[in-house]
């Protein structure tokens, strides 16, 4: 397993995808500076430029990319499209930083610990008129469609979250459409718009779709195990996060699903009323051991990944659409 592990960790298809993207990939990290910049607000790009430059892996702009460079689109609107989720994405990165009261984002300190919530919020707002401007600019109406509907159901999906939040009687389908909101939803924009921008028959559009949404609930999926699972220097937060705010992830659906009354009432006081004690994330990770939920939720994450491969079975068999295949399963491979 670990030599596979190795082999996996080798081959990144991230790093695959970023050196065949690579002009394009310059292309947009040099609109994006363009478009983070502000005559009047220098604090604007200083608390963009922290986060978009801490080493994030680019993968929601490279889906764009990708998926335009697999449907042989020729023009260059592809790069506006691929900063445009980037900004999205940052932006929400900066709203949830600030909710979450976090103090660690990709291994350093959040802007809203540097500076403040209030420059956090409103850069996050400046970011997000900044995507819409790009998007207008790609002059397609599906694309801004696209785009829009899925910035308004990210903010759907963290609205959802926080009344979640410390609800232990939260649903396995409740928690879906959280993730699929605030996470999954993104990717299938990123993927799908990519190839409505390139012109691409429907079935390719829709199989892009499905793809992309079904590789961003495995995404989650496997960032909310590894908060019980260990390699928290991977995720860029420390383990035991969610407990810690709250959060209602798979892993605690399922123990709480299966908890007897003594079992229940930790989770009550622990996560339904707030009430942590030093040593309550050691008996949390004992009781999801107990119950088998780690890997139930491996085996979950494992099964969006495979459902992600398969739908780029209907687009045209070229060397990106095997990295997108190759991307799925290293996204799972982090369960290792």
């Amino acid at each position: 397993m670990t030599h596979m592990t190795q082999d996996i960790a080798a081959e990144a298809p991230h790093e695959q995808l970023a050196e065949l993207l690579a002009d394009d990939l310059a292309a947009v990290n040099q609109l994006i500076r363009a478009r983070m910049a502000s005559e009047h607000a220098p604090r604007i790009p200083e608390v963009t430029a922290h986060l978009i430059e801490a080493g994030g892996k680019r993968i929601r702009p490279m889906l764009v990319l990708a998926t335009s460079r697999l449907c042989r689109y020729q023009g260059e609107f592809h790069h506006h499209l691929a900063a445009t989720v980037e900004f999205i994405h940052t932006a929400t990165l900066l709203h949830d930083d600030v909710v979450d009261e976090s103090r660690q984002r990709r291994g350093r300190a959040t802007a809203n610990l540097l500076w403040d919530n209030k420059s956090s919020v409103l850069v996050g707002d400046y970011l997000f008129a900044r995507a819409f401007q790009l998007m207008v600019e790609c002059g397609s109406m599906r694309v801004l469609d696209i785009l829009a509907n899925a910035s308004a159901t990210i903010a759907e999906g963290e609205v959802l979250q926080l009344t979640t939040a410390q609800n232990i009687a939260t649903t396995e389908e409740q928690y879906l459409r959280v993730i699929r909101g605030k996470t999954a939803a993104l990717f299938a924009a990123a993927t799908e718009a990519g190839a409505v921008l390139s012109g691409a028959p429907e079935d390719h559009v829709e199989a892009l779709r499905v793809y992309g949404d079904a590789l961003g609930v495995a995404f989650q999926i496997v960032d909310d195990y590894l908060d019980y699972g260990g390699a928290g220097a991977g995720i860029g937060k420390n383990i035991g996060d969610d407990f810690r705010e709250g959060k209602v992830t798979l892993p605690v659906i399922r123990a709480v699903a299966q908890a007897d009354a003594e079992e229940r009432a930790f989770w009550i006081r622990t996560i339904g009323q707030g009430k942590q004690a030093p040593d309550d994330l050691d008996h949390a990770l004992y009781l999801i051991a107990r119950h088998g939920t780690l890997q139930s939720t491996r085996t979950e994450a494992l099964r969006w990944a495979g459902a992600a491969k398969a739908a780029l079975q209907a687009v045209p068999d070229v060397p990106v659409r095997r990295m997108l295949s190759d991307l799925a399963d290293y996204v799972v491979a982090r369960l290792n």
